[in-house]
């Protein structure tokens, strides 16, 4: 699995035409990943500002309004690809753009369902 990290709002401090040429390499990455039979499944996240974070205070629950992180950069999306090493799936993440405005991308296998990879 690739995590998608970046900044919320990024997008919007861009000029449309380096949006537009943003999306267009996304939209090439993923074409390719649909060609190569790697593509599983993605999504892109809401704004944090929609997020609920549910956690143990004290032994009750609380349940907050916002991402628990505090960092610049949050949880924005995911891809799931289906690679054969988790060389390829860094090699797809590389090339990811939102990279070169200062977004990170996790990769991450998926445990099986065994769960014997922890």
């Amino acid at each position: 699995m690739l995590l998608i990290w970046n900044r919320p709002g990024f997008t919007e401090e861009l000029s449309e035409a380096d949006r537009t040429a943003l999306f267009g390499e996304v939209d090439e990455i993923m074409k390719e990943l649909t060609e190569t039979g790697e593509w599983v499944a993605g999504q892109a996240l809401a704004d944090p500002s929609q997020t609920l974070t549910v956690r143990a205070v004290g032994g009750n629950t609380e349940i907050i309004d916002g991402p628990f992180m505090e960092s610049k950069e949050q949880f924005a999306g995911y891809l799931t690809v289906d690679c054969d090493s988790p060389q390829r799936a860094a090699e797809i993440a590389a090339r990811w753009p939102d990279i070169r405005f200062g977004g990170v991308m996790e990769v991450r296998p998926i445990m099986d369902e065994a769960g014997a990879e922890m």
